[in-house]
């Protein structure tokens, strides 16, 4: 086979135990199947222990980023996100093939992974770029924090209202007192933010939303502003607060922290097959008629 991505690691969702018997057997036909074409085939470390694929060499996530041409991710969009993360300083594009439940970025179908990575690896696939948002917390000038996120950033209450202060390039934006504010990506907006009644904005959109959770006034709404907008949201006043990078870490905040959000500098790639529509997506996913 002729094909530009050569060496291949293969990073599998391990932490769902009731998955763990198919997306074994899956991981197995693709390493095998890679395999037969004279390819390098790696599998991820934690997923080769979890799921006993003990034939195949291993490499960490870090390793991945510095030697792999192509990473294929097994699992739901929860996978995606993580390994996404992991790899923003490595130029390595991902494919995701669904495990999950929705599958928004991981859009090949377990039966068809076969024959579908075999014509993207012939060169018959759509790249497409996905930003992150890289943020830090500032605590009494310092900072004490830092992290990216594919899909959001959610600075979120306890038990009761959680006042915050937004400024968008300097300029005051806003006072609000709501349950929390998710600030976004267009990745992410088919996420936590649509629950919270944000827009769905086209992954091809340079812009990051920002969502209020539940806002004590309702004339807060949600906006979307250009990805090139430094973002900076005060924590004036709360019982306890919260900051998650993609649902997936957390930070406890402190009444006058600071957090600062920008367009991260890098960028992830995502390949898609050549008959990919955003907007097909859409329609399956969210049962549009």
């Amino acid at each position: 086979m002729q094909t530009n991505f050569k060496k291949i690691a293969l990073i599998g969702k391990y932490m769902n135990v009731s998955a763990l018997k198919l997306m074994r057997e899956d991981l197995a036909d693709l390493a095998q199947h890679l395999s037969a074409k004279n390819l390098q085939v790696w599998v991820e470390e934690n997923t080769a222990h979890h799921a006993q694929l003990d034939q195949y060499q291993t490499l960490s996530l870090d390793q991945i980023g510095q030697t792999a041409d192509l990473a294929i991710v097994m699992g739901g969009d929860g996978t995606m996100l993580s390994v996404a993360r992991s790899l923003i300083d490595a130029d390595v594009p991902l494919i995701g093939v669904n495990r999950g439940r929705f599958g928004f970025l991981t859009d090949l179908r377990a039966e068809d992974m076969l024959v579908e990575i075999d014509r993207m690896l012939a060169g018959d696939f759509i790249k497409e770029p996905r930003m992150l948002l890289s943020t830090e917390v500032l605590r009494n000038g310092q900072v004490i924090y830092s992290s990216h996120a594919l899909n959001d950033v959610v600075i979120k209450s306890g038990l009761r209202l959680i006042e915050l202060e937004v400024e968008i390039d300097g300029m005051f934006v806003s006072k609000q007192r709501s349950d929390g504010l998710i600030l976004s990506t267009p990745t992410g907006t088919t996420a936590y933010a649509l629950s919270a009644g944000g827009p769905i904005l086209h992954p091809n959109l340079e812009a990051i939303a920002l969502i209020p959770i539940c806002p004590h006034t309702l004339s807060n709404r949600p906006i979307a502003v250009n990805s090139a907008s430094r973002i900076v949201v005060t924590a004036v006043q709360f019982d306890e607060a919260q900051l998650s990078f993609d649902g997936q870490f957390q930070l406890v905040l402190e009444v006058g922290d600071q957090i600062m959000v920008r367009r991260a500098e890098k960028t992830i790639s995502l390949l898609h097959p050549v008959e990919y529509c955003y907007f097909d997506m859409l329609r399956n996913k969210l049962n549009w008629g």
